[in-house]
């Protein structure tokens, strides 16, 4: 079996010195190397390449003389980008890769970035870059990606960008020797979603999951949290999903700050994972600054979680829809699957006399999730607040009865 390698990724044309020397140093520190070309252009190196530009053109399904002519630079980054990413997938599922390094400006960056998001939880993956400065959210998605800043350009070596090489190929040889840990993949682990509005019952449902042996990982339902958790889920790390924090559904509907896009809640009906499902938090939305609410919200039930944070209550019409879509994304589902409603407030500030409280509201996503489930998804109802002991000790309970 061929051992695993650390792959050297990036424009061996506009950066063939660099990458000559990252690659140098590399060999001195014994590594074994999968080298991808990923520049359009005619490679400049003084190593072996062992994966062209054109096959990666090729695995974008376009080739590179058509790329070449084309004349499009921006369409160019975007293929190779896609083509780089084919074959990286191709390498982690052969299980040759123990570690990506890869160094650009913003289009190496930009392509670099793309690549890696085929490659799996737990292989070290760093990208030293010029655009570190940059708003990169977008680019690095949910990955475990380090991003080093080159301080200077990737532009032929100097005393600065052969120090930092240096340090960047020592980085990655080091992280790659660090084998994954066994219980990443192992069963008996549980993904929970949390806010702080639910803090206390996922709280105390990780100590009685950790009670029965399990290992509890919980997600901030921040956007990337949530996105972060469907990613892992179809990394097949989970044996089951406790996903008590639903409240990104909110913020993708209402336009609010911390919504994980449409694929929110697919993951573990694709994956045929048990999943009990809670319509935790989908009271609110979330936005920054009370100045930044938009102008047709200005007018609604907003609460100023922090200085920084702008809560606003939501309302009968879009509850309605919510309660829909929660069943929609579940109805479809190849494992078992439930939802639990708890009657008197799925927030820490909805219920009597809390900011949210409003019955109706609620009483509008719960109605609309139970006759939108009807012979579809079993809908338990409980006389409690989510917050409340009693309902952590319920969830803990179905969660195992869904896993037997």
């Amino acid at each position: 079996m061929q051992e695993k390698s650390i792959v050297v990724l990036g424009c061996f044309d506009t950066k063939g010195e660099d990458f000559t020397f990252l690659v140098d140093f590399l060999i001195k520190l014994k590594q074994p190397l999968i080298t991808i070309n990923v520049g359009v252009m005619e490679t400049l190196v003084d190593f072996d390449v062992h994966i062209g530009n054109d096959v990666v053109a090729a695995a974008s399904g376009v080739g590179l003389q058509a790329i070449r002519e084309s004349g499009d630079r921006g369409k160019a980054v975007e293929l190779m980008g896609k083509g780089a990413a084919e074959i990286l997938a191709d390498l982690v599922s052969k299980n040759l890769v123990k570690g990506v390094i890869g160094m650009g400006g913003g289009g190496g960056t930009f392509i670099i970035l793309e690549a890696m998001q085929k490659v799996t939880l737990g292989i070290p993956k760093l990208c030293l870059s010029t655009v570190v400065a940059k708003e990169l959210s977008r680019q690095i998605r949910v990955k475990d990606i380090t991003m080093m800043s080159s301080v200077v350009d990737i532009a032929g070596l100097n005393r600065i960008s052969r120090l930092l090489i240096r340090q960047a190929a020592t980085a990655i040889s080091a992280m790659s020797e660090v084998t994954e840990d066994s219980g990443l993949r192992k069963r008996k682990n549980i993904a929970i979603s949390m806010f702080g509005n639910t803090t206390k019952c996922v709280d105390r449902c990780t100590e009685l999951l950790k009670e029965k042996g399990y290992e509890v990982m919980a997600f901030h339902a921040t956007g990337v949290g949530g996105a972060t958790m469907e990613s892992l889920i179809r990394e097949d790390v989970f044996d089951a999903i406790l996903d008590i924090t639903t409240t990104e559904l909110a913020d993708e509907l209402c336009g609010g700050i911390l919504s994980a896009g449409p694929d929110r809640l697919t993951a573990a009906s694709e994956m045929g994972i048990p999943q009990l499902v809670v319509p935790g938090c989908l009271d609110m939305v979330n936005f920054a600054q009370i100045d930044t609410v938009p102008e047709e919200y200005q007018t609604r039930k907003l609460y100023s979680w922090a200085p920084d944070v702008t809560l606003m209550r939501t309302n009968i019409s879009e509850n309605k829809v919510l309660g829909e879509q929660l069943v929609e994304k579940l109805k479809n589902s190849t494992g078992p699957v439930e939802i639990i409603i708890p009657l008197k407030g799925i927030s820490q500030i909805d219920n009597v006399g809390g900011v949210f409280y409003d019955p109706a509201a609620n009483n509008a996503l719960f109605e609309t999730v139970k006759v939108t489930a009807r012979n579809k998804i079993n809908v338990i109802e409980m006389d409690a607040h989510i917050n409340d002991e009693a309902f952590a000790i319920c969830l803990v309970e179905q969660l195992l009865k869904l896993l037997k």
